[in-house]
C-alpha cells in the first residue's frame, strides 16, 4: 500500500510549509506553518485546514520559524490532540515565538475592528491568541538529534541537524506499509556551508525513496561570503550613518539574524572598525529569543563569542513601547535592530515611518524579503511606500547585506541533494518561488540523482502516492478539500497592485507642473472611474 502525501503549504511560495502524510495506521504532519506575504496568501491562515485536525496523530516540527510553526496553536485550537515532536532548542524558541505571534494577531485584529466599526463592517477574530499558543506548547515533546522515535503507529522518525538555525532539523521518516518500508526525508530549511553560527547541515546518505527539499535560493549562486567580509559590509553602512549623524536601521528576524548582527556589531566596535555607539535591540521577542540562544550557546560554533558580546554595555534592550516611540524620534548616530525582518509587522515599521524620508538614514536588510512585503519593496527601490496608512518618501540609503542568510544557495542545495542520493523515487521541490524552483530543478536533473519523471514541483493541496523505489503518482481522488486558485498562491495580488497604483497617483500629483495640471490629472482619473 502506498503512502499518501498532501502538500498543504509552501507550494511555489516560501511560507506556510505543511506536509500531510497518510500511512495505513496513522496521519502525521511535518510542520504547520503560517502563510506570510501578499494579503491573498495570508488569507489562507483564516481558512479551514485542508484536513481534519482531530484526525492527525502527531506533528514533527523542523524548526521554530513562524512559516513552519506558526499555525500549530490553531491546529490545537481546532481539535488536534496529539504530540508535537521537535528538538529541545526548537521547543524553547517556540515558547517565545508562538505566544508573541498570538499577541500580534490580537493587537492587529483590535486595530482592524476599530476601523471596521467606523466603516460599518462586521468584527473579525484573530487566528489564535497568546493564550491559545500557551496551550499548544503543552503538546511539545523534545527529541535529540539522531534518536529514532515512533510518533505514530507504523512510523519511525529521526532528526538531523539542518544547519539553518538553532535547533533546526531535517526529518527522516520510515513508513511500514506492509510491502517494505518507505523512506522519506524532509529537508526543512537547509543552512549554508559558511553559516555564521550553525554547524554544517547533515543528513542520511543513500536508500531514500522520496526527498522533499526546500528551494528558497535554488536559482541563485551567491559568492561565498566569509564572516569577516559580511562584517566589513555591515561596518561600511554603519560608518556611513555615523558620518552623516543618522540612524542605522536593521530589520531583523527575532531568531538567529538578531543575534548574528549583534555579535558582528559588537565585534566591529571592539576592533575599532565602527565608531562606538548605542545598539538598541527594539524587539521584546528578540530579547527573549536571545536568552534562549544564551541557554543553548554550547550548540553554536561561536557560542562563547556570542555570550561575551551579549554582555557588552553598548547593547540595550528596548521592552517598553513608549521607550520605542521615543527612540524613533531621536536624532544622531545610533543603531536600531527591530522586528520584523521583512518589515511586515513589529516596531521596525514605526522606525521606518519616522526615518525613511531622511537621507541620513541607512537601512540594512540582512535577510530574505518575500514578494509583496514592505522589505521587498524597499529592496526593489520603491520611491515611496505606504506605512500604517501614511505615504512615506524613501530618501534613506537602502542596502542588502549578503552573508546573513540561513538558507543554502542553489549550488549548496545541489550538493546537499547529491549527498542524499541517489533518490529511488521522487524529489519534491517546495518552499520556493517559481523562479527558484525552476533554477534548482536544472541543478537536479541530469546528475543521476532522480529520473525526470520523479522530479515534482507541487502546487498547493496537490496529493501524491508514495511507494518504495518508484516515482510518485499524483492522487486526484485524495480525501480532503483543496483551496481555490493554488497557482496564484505567493504571487503579488490585487492588494499589491492597488498599493502600487496609489503610490503612482501620489507621485504624479506631486510632480505635476502646477495646480492646473493637477486638476486635469484628477479629472482624467474621475472619468476613468465613471467609465468602469
Amino acid at each position: 500500500m502506498a503512502i499518501g502525501l498532501k502538500v498543504c503549504g509552501a507550494a511555489r511560495t516560501v511560507t506556510g510549509l505543511c506536509l500531510l502524510f497518510e500511512a495505513p495506521g496513522a496521519r502525521i504532519l511535518v510542520d504547520c506553518g503560517m502563510f506570510q506575504g501578499p494579503k491573498t496568501l495570508k488569507a489562507l491562515n483564516y481558512e479551514p485546514f485542508p484536513f481534519e485536525p482531530g484526525a492527525i496523530d502527531a506533528v514533527l516540527l523542523t524548526h521554530a520559524h513562524i512559516d513552519h510553526s506558526g499555525l500549530l496553536p490553531r491546529l490545537v485550537k481546532t481539535g488536534f490532540r496529539g504530540r508535537i515532536h521537535c528538538t529541545e532548542a526548537t521547543r524553547d524558541l517556540c515558547s517565545c515565538l508562538l505566544p508573541d505571534a498570538g499577541h500580534i494577531q490580537e493587537m492587529e485584529v483590535e486595530q482592524l475592528n476599530r476601523r471596521n466599526r467606523r466603516r460599518g463592517r462586521e468584527p473579525v477574530a484573530p487566528i489564535y491568541t497568546a493564550q491559545d499558543a500557551e496551550r499548544a506548547l503543552r503538546s511539545f515533546d523534545p527529541v535529540s538529534y539522531g534518536e529514532w522515535i515512533n510518533p505514530a503507529e507504523g512510523i519511525r522518525a529521526r532528526f538531523w541537524n539542518a544547519g539553518h538555525m538553532l535547533g533546526s532539523a531535517s526529518i527522516e521518516l520510515e513508513f511500514d506499509n506492509g510491502d517494505g518500508p518507505v523512506r522519506v526525508l524532509v529537508s526543512g530549511d537547509i543552512g549554508p556551508d559558511l553559516g555564521p553560527m550553525q554547524r554544517d547541515p547533515e543528513g542520511p546518505t543513500g536508500g531514500i525513496d522520496h526527498l522533499i527539499v526546500e528551494s528558497t535560493y535554488g536559482d541563485e549562486d551567491r559568492p561565498a561570503i566569509a564572516p569577516a567580509e559580511r562584517r566589513a559590509a555591515l561596518g561600511e553602512l554603519a560608518r556611513s550613518a555615523a558620518r552623516q549623524g543618522g540612524t542605522m536601521l536593521v530589520p531583523v528576524f527575532a531568531v538567529e539574524r538578531a543575534q548574528e548582527v549583534m555579535l558582528d556589531l559588537v565585534t566591529l566596535m571592539r576592533t575599532g572598525q565602527v565608531p562606538k555607539a548605542d545598539i538598541h535591540l527594539d524587539s521584546p521577542l528578540s530579547n527573549r529569543a536571545t536568552r534562549v540562544f544564551a541557554q543553548h550557546a554550547a550548540m553554536l560554533e561561536n557560542g562563547a563569542a556570542l555570550l561575551a558580546a551579549l554582555a557588552d554595555p553598548r547593547l540595550h534592550e528596548v521592552e517598553d513601547a513608549q521607550q520605542s516611540m521615543r527612540l524613533a524620534r531621536q536624532e544622531g548616530f545610533r543603531i536600531v535592530l527591530a522586528g520584523s525582518g521583512m518589515c511586515e509587522a513589529g516596531r521596525i515599521r514605526a522606525h521606518l515611518q519616522a526615518k525613511l524620508w531622511d537621507p541620513r538614514t541607512v537601512v540594512a536588510l540582512v535577510g530574505f524579503q518575500a514578494m509583496g512585503t514592505l522589505g521587498r519593496l524597499l529592496q526593489d527601490g520603491a520611491a515611496q511606500v505606504r506605512i500604517r496608512g501614511e505615504m512615506v518618501k524613501v530618501a534613506a540609503r537602502i542596502a542588502m547585506v549578503e552573508g546573513y542568510s540561513g538558507h543554502a544557495d542553489g549550488p549548496e542545495l545541489g550538493r546537499w541533494i547529491v549527498a542524499r542520493g541517489p533518490v529511488r523515487g521522487g524529489v519534491f521541490l517546495v518552499h520556493g518561488e517559481e523562479t527558484a524552483i525552476e533554477g534548482l530543478a536544472k541543478r537536479v536533473l541530469g546528475r543521476g540523482i532522480v529520473p525526470e519523471a520523479g522530479l515534482v514541483k507541487p502546487v498547493l493541496d496537490e496529493a501524491f502516492r508514495l511507494s518504495p523505489g518508484r516515482a510518485p503518482e499524483r492522487d486526484a481522488g485524495a480525501s480532503g478539500r483543496r483551496r481555490e486558485q493554488p497557482e496564484r498562491v505567493g504571487r503579488p495580488d490585487w492588494h499589491n497592485e492597488r498599493a502600487a497604483l496609489l503610490l503612482g497617483i501620489e507621485e504624479a500629483i506631486e510632480q505635476a507642473r502646477d495646480d492646473r495640471s493637477r486638476a486635469a490629472l484628477l479629472q482624467r482619473l474621475r472619468r476613468a472611474l465613471e467609465d468602469r
